[in-house]
């Protein structure tokens, strides 16, 4: 196990570990008040020096105890109309979205989700309501289409947070809305990474040394929404989900114009 910490701190730097640390105080925060969006900080934070196959799979491992920190409000304040048929068929979306991941160019894929996802934001920004939102059918539609955006191209949250954001009800009730839809597209994940071999030792010790400070980051996160945080939750919800939108919009360029 020291040979590994060794291993992983020449392989990434001081410097770079740092960025890494920083990445994960955020991204727990902001996973804690909004109830999504640390994940992709934090991969984009271990992504620049261990690469994405890393910082995927050790944002997924370190996510585990905050998903189920996280789970009890989710619990106890969601619409079960609402996030049983939505996470119930994330597992059936992700497995086909997996299957397609080899036949399709996932960069040609997360571009057009984020300009969708964008365009959603803007929407929901100006008080775009879904008529659907409340029909089980169309929830079970919108869970396994975030489910297979997630098995395809890793870019699930964003378009499930968009449906959950776009049903009416108190901030406290969207934001466990959000929680629980997260908590599905966490979990339809892990079997895929675990099939590809990514939960590797060194993504093992990594998950193990980030959990805590994103875990803690969390709670801060999570104090601050029940304290002063509340009256700014949407708004804060749906920065999130912009910034993250163009990030993802950005990287598909990137990839595009690199491949």
């Amino acid at each position: 196990m020291v040979d590994l910490l060794h291993e992983l701190i020449a392989q990434a730097g001081v410097p770079a570990l740092g960025v890494i640390a920083a990445g994960v105080l955020v991204g727990g925060f902001i996973r804690g008040f909004v109830g999504f969006g640390g994940a992709m900080i934090v991969v984009l934070a271990i992504s620049l020096t261990l690469g994405p196959k890393i910082a995927v799979a050790a944002s997924c491992l370190s996510g585990l105890p905050v998903m189920f920190q996280l789970l009890p409000t989710a619990i106890r304040k969601s619409e079960r109309a609402f996030v049983l048929p939505f996470g119930l068929a994330t597992f059936v979306g992700a497995p086909l979205g997996a299957m397609v991941l080899v036949a399709l160019d996932p960069a040609i894929m997360k571009f057009v989700i984020a300009i969708s996802v964008l365009g959603m934001t803007f929407l929901l920004f100006k008080g775009w309501r879904a008529k659907q939102a409340g029909s089980a059918v169309f929830l079970a539609g919108a869970g396994a289409t975030a489910g297979f955006i997630q098995g395809m191209a890793g870019v699930g949250g964003p378009p499930a947070v968009a449906v959950a954001l776009s049903r009416s009800g108190t901030t406290e009730r969207q934001r466990a809305n959000v929680i629980g839809s997260i908590t599905g597209l966490n979990l339809c994940t892990i079997v895929p990474l675990y099939l590809h071999g990514l939960f590797t030792p060194t993504v093992i010790l990594l998950s193990v040394l980030i959990f805590p400070v994103y875990s803690g980051a969390a709670w801060l996160g999570a104090r601050f929404f029940g304290g002063p945080g509340e009256p700014l939750y949407r708004n804060a919800a749906l920065a999130v989900l912009a910034l993250i939108s163009a990030v993802t919009l950005l990287v598909s360029l990137r990839d595009l114009v690199g491949g």
